[in-house]
């Protein structure tokens, strides 16, 4: 894996992130973050959001959610978590641009990460925002696969490796950084 500094991604203006496992706590694999009173917001989150709102780029949120297909909670439940994340950010100064989500099951449909159809959702509302001036930030092998489908640079957040996904060796040789959280990330290579 090439080492990269912040010169590297100098140009982004757009910041794709996954939710689960980038901005909170991802749950053991089958269990699903249903209700905010299950968002576990990790730490160091609110600042490095804080910081890319800072230095004037969009953070857009981009997020599988299968969970809503398989009956554990419905669309407005994920709807309600993102007004209540929000509301949290903004008490240390921060937001959220937009957030994109994939309701559906494995092979029901073109937005569900590694696909695409979520980044071009976010391109009809941020029409500037293009695989060259973008970021993925995430902490899977479809956030990985993703980013390089959209032809964006991508870094891998290798968080807590007893909730890591497998295939977490596989996104770490195919990104273009790795890192131990958001804000690290965000302090190493977008500051």
């Amino acid at each position: 894996m090439p080492a990269h500094s912040s010169l590297a991604f100098a140009n982004i203006q757009y910041v794709f992130l996954d939710r689960d496992g980038v901005i909170n706590r991802k749950l053991p694999e089958g269990e699903y973050v249903s209700s905010w009173h299950r968002f576990e917001v990790l730490p160091g989150a609110e600042e490095a959001i804080a910081k890319l709102n800072r230095s004037g780029r969009s953070v857009i949120v981009v997020t599988n959610q299968r969970g809503i297909a398989l009956g554990y909670y419905t669309k407005a439940d994920v709807r309600g978590v993102h007004e209540q994340l929000q509301r949290h950010l903004a008490q240390s100064g921060a937001h959220i641009d937009a957030f994109y989500f994939c309701p559906h099951d494995k092979n029901e449909c073109d937005c569900r990460k590694p696909k695409i159809g979520l980044f071009e959702q976010a391109m009809h509302d941020f029409p500037g925002a293009s695989g060259s001036n973008s970021i993925i930030i995430g902490d899977s092998l479809s956030d990985i696969e993703a980013a390089r489908n959209f032809g964006a640079p991508s870094i891998f957040i290798e968080g807590d490796s007893a909730f890591q996904k497998p295939g977490s060796e596989r996104a770490r040789s195919l990104a273009d950084a790795c890192s131990p959280s958001l804000f690290e990330a965000v302090t190493r290579f977008l500051s």
